[in-house]
């Protein structure tokens, strides 16, 4: 029998969002009260809801309908026999009743299960409405579900019960199923429910729960708490609740410029300091989508001009961080400690399952969103999911009936003509993320300062993501290397040796820093600047309560990305580790490892330490370049792990993945240490000994100091420099810390782009050693621009730009 969904597997499915906390703000009403509307109106609602939770035009013979109805429906019917109805339970493994109710940790777990109960009697539901269950249309089955419900809200989820355990699952997951179950049934309940169900979400979530735009009515939280107003306004017919809730999605509508919510950038963050487009954000965007739905046509629709900026962010929020119908992990935060492994009946939670629920969201936006923008999104879709050859979106067994159908509705679509990957790089200042986009593969890079938590944990969750701020840098094949960091990544991958970072070998605790991204690095400058096709990009890194510093630069180019790292010191007694890459290779993975031609031996626990090589190469996966040599160690090893080891509650199921492990070991306490190489996604051994027989025909590496690091690519006309203070470097001068990237262009023209990562120049003057004729653009920040002998740029203020790229371009000979 399926285990229970989690918390998560059913916002997921259901298109939810989560708990967080939030910035103060004011709600702004753009929805008038309107007087009592006929029942006709809320019944008409209540049908287009279940038919958006449900799902329509889909045969539920054909697969994977046929399957996913099937289990629903097996499901449905153990857990009504096993139903024992009792005070302070339904069924015996999911007791609500809270011996000593206050906010402890054990309180969160006797207030989950009102969650959980609730979610299993809405799949219930499901199983009576939707065709194929064996359960369809049988109302002895529906009359037993109703009496769960009754049970429910008779002993605990009714007015004058004390809150205790998790807000969250009084205020959004609890009611939000339990309103989905009465909206399904609702010809099954009887007067006295439906009033008792209302009133009980009336004293939970009453009208004062949006009338504050601040602590947890903000972002995500607040698009659900929304929709759990909406869904029992449509219970209780109640116009006004109605006409209150829709008024307050307005303040989710406006770019901010710190804190919760969609940033002008694209960047996405909740919980004040944390990226999260891949969860949080996701499921606020699943809800803005659904409640778009519903409303549109009604007195209640949706007209907030602002909405455009959730219209605008599918393609400059979510789209970049979507690959092959996976998302990255990058912008997941606790999520990723979520998954299960192969094989168990909840199914994999991993990157995929994340992508697949945003994909089907951007196709049901879509119908909110105008023609053009409709027919772009479904062409999207659809080249996501022709392309995600690892798990195709449209036959997902984790998601609901619904989201699948959105997506098999385009699979089907013979109108409609996939969209191919861009080629672009993406910088998200706000939220310290980088996305870098070529033909044939893709990067993410995630980072951590002032502005954004080295990490998250709550909840249990993600109790071991200690390093993933620190220049974790992932990446994925076209066509290979998709599940890498999916399945069983998180729970096997050694925690102190993400691929790209920097970190000590210091021995953290379990959620070390704090919960809820408390633990920030005191450093301004993390970010970089682009021209959108190339970037610079920097980070300056304190570790996690540890003393380890570094100066960390990564040049994104056309095959491959520049990795270099200097100024790296510490002195906690431990050792501290650059990694090059971290390869999963799965349970019984072989894949060689060659270096500059020679193949090392493929025995587990075995470690190489080459001196000085010039290329390496994992078969299958891909190159990495060495220009100024230096010491690399080699480690094939198999690592087991559990889920629970990173989620408290998760499957103790032991798993086993074989890992391959590049990286630089600097020693203990290193002063001044450093790094450099190239990592060439996808590359052959071949190609990548080409590159490296190149040398500096391919790449010169300008700088790689705690003062500034640059490189030059000849055949791309491409200079990038990270100034880590004032000073040279090669034909560049910068008065003051900084990013540049110059380009030269093939039509006779240079690209200059600048950026202030720190946030807090008032001025900066660039020169750049090369011959000049004509300015012809500049930035608008740019205050005097001198062409001649020598090029001279001169910025204001720059401190409002938000770590944002300024691009001027001139004529150059």
């Amino acid at each position: 029998m399926p285990t229970p969904w989690s918390r998560r597997g059913f916002v997921k499915a259901t298109g939810g969002a989560a708990a967080a906390l939030g910035l103060a703000g004011a709600a702004s009403a753009t929805v008038l009260s309107r007087p009592a509307h006929a029942a006709e109106e809320f019944a008409s609602l209540r049908a287009t809801w279940r038919g958006l939770i449900l799902g329509s035009g889909f045969s539920p013979t054909a697969e994977p309908f046929a399957s996913k109805l099937a289990q629903l429906g097996a499901s449905a019917a153990a857990w009504r026999t096993a139903m024992r109805p009792v005070p302070g339970s339904l069924w015996p493994e999911m007791v609500w009743l809270d011996p000593e109710p206050d906010t402890d940790s054990a309180s969160y777990t006797y207030s989950g299960q009102i969650q959980l109960t609730l979610q299993r009697l809405r799949s219930m539901a499901e199983a009576y409405a939707q065709p194929g269950t064996g359960l369809t249309g049988d109302d002895a089955f529906a009359a037993d579900v109703v009496a769960g419900l009754r049970h429910v809200v008779d002993d605990v989820y009714h007015a004058g019960q004390a809150r205790y355990g998790n807000w969250y699952n009084w205020q959004i997951g609890g009611p939000q199923a339990l309103l989905d179950a009465a909206i399904v049934l609702h010809d099954h309940l009887d007067t006295e429910l439906l009033t008792a169900i209302t009133s009980a979400v009336g004293a939970f979530v009453p009208d004062s729960a949006v009338a504050s735009y601040t602590g947890t009515s903000t972002g995500a939280n607040r698009v659900d708490l929304c929709r759990t107003i909406v869904l029992s306004a449509l219970v209780g017919e109640d116009a006004g609740r109605l006409s209150i809730a829709a008024a307050a999605l307005s303040p989710v509508f406006p770019y901010v410029t710190s804190g919760d919510g969609l940033h002008r950038d694209g960047s996405f963050l909740q919980h004040t300091w944390v990226p999260y487009a891949g969860s949080y954000g996701a499921d606020l965007f699943t809800g803005l989508s659904l409640l778009l739905a519903l409303l549109a046509g009604s007195p209640w629709e949706i007209t907030d001009p602002a909405r455009e900026n959730y219209f605008d962010a599918v393609e400059r929020a979510w789209a970049p961080f979507l690959y092959n119908g996976l998302c990255m992990d990058a912008v997941s935060g606790r999520a990723i400690s979520r998954g299960v492994p192969p094989g168990e009946s909840a199914g994999p939670n991993d990157d995929h399952l994340r992508g697949h629920s945003i994909i089907a969201s951007v196709v049901a936006l879509g119908r909110a969103a105008g023609p053009e923008r409709n027919a772009r999104w479904r062409a999207m879709a659809k080249g996501w999911i022709r392309r995600a050859y690892v798990s195709p979106p449209h036959t997902d067994p984790m998601l609901s009936v619904y989201k699948l159908a959105e997506l098999q509705d385009v699979a089907d679509d013979d109108t409609v003509t996939p969209l191919a990957e861009p080629v672009e790089h993406r910088l998200f200042p706000a939220q310290d993320r980088a996305v870098h986009r070529r033909r044939g593969w893709a990067a993410c890079l995630s980072m951590a300062s002032e502005r954004i938590a080295h990490y998250e944990w709550g909840n249990g969750e993600n109790l071991r993501g200690w390093h993933t701020g620190a220049g974790w840098l992932s990446w994925w094949g076209e066509d290979t290397g998709n599940e890498q960091y999916s399945q069983s990544f998180w729970a096997t991958v050694d925690p102190y040796r993400l691929p790209g970072t920097t970190a000590s070998r210091k021995r953290l605790t379990d959620g070390e820093g704090g919960q809820w991204g408390a633990e920030r690095p005191a450093v301004t400058w993390v970010g970089g600047t682009t021209d959108g096709t190339y970037a610079a990009v920097g980070q300056h890194l304190k570790g996690l309560s540890s003393t380890t510093q570094a100066r960390k630069s990564w040049f994104f180019l056309d095959e491959g990305i520049v990795c270099l790292g200097a100024g790296i010191t510490a002195s906690d007694g431990e050792g501290v580790d650059s990694v090059v890459d971290n390869r999963r290779l799965g349970a019984d993975g072989t894949e060689a490892v060659t270096v500059d031609g020679r193949r090392l031996p493929a025995v587990l626990g075995r470690t190489d330490t080459l001196t000085d090589p010039r290329w390496a190469h994992i078969a299958g996966h891909g190159g990495y370049l060495f220009p100024e040599g230096g010491g690399v160690t080699v480690l094939r090893e198999e690592r087991t792990g559990r889920w629970s080891d990173i989620r408290t509650g998760s499957s103790t199921t032991v798993l086993t993945d074989r890992y391959l492990t590049l990286y630089v070991d600097h020693g203990t306490d290193p002063v001044d240490a450093s790094y450099a190489y190239v990592l060439l996604p996808g590359a052959g051994a071949a190609r990548t000994a080409a590159h490296a027989a190149r040398g500096r025909a391919l790449l010169t590496v300008l700088a790689n100091t705690a003062q500034a690091q640059g490189v030059h690519a000849p055949a791309l006309g491409v200079t990038a420099v990270n100034f880590w203070a004032a000073g040279t470097v090669g034909d560049l001068t910068a008065s003051a810390p900084c990013s540049v990237l110059i380009r030269r262009r093939g039509d006779g023209t240079t690209v200059l782009c600048a950026a202030d990562p720190t946030r807090t120049l008032r001025s900066l003057t660039l020169t750049w050693r090369r011959r000049t004729t004509e300015v012809v653009s500049r930035a608008g920040t740019v205050t005097h621009a001198a062409p001649g002998r020598n090029l001279t740029l001169t910025f204001g203020d720059l401190t409002a730009e938000a770590g944002a790229t300024q691009k001027t371009v001139v004529r150059s000979v």
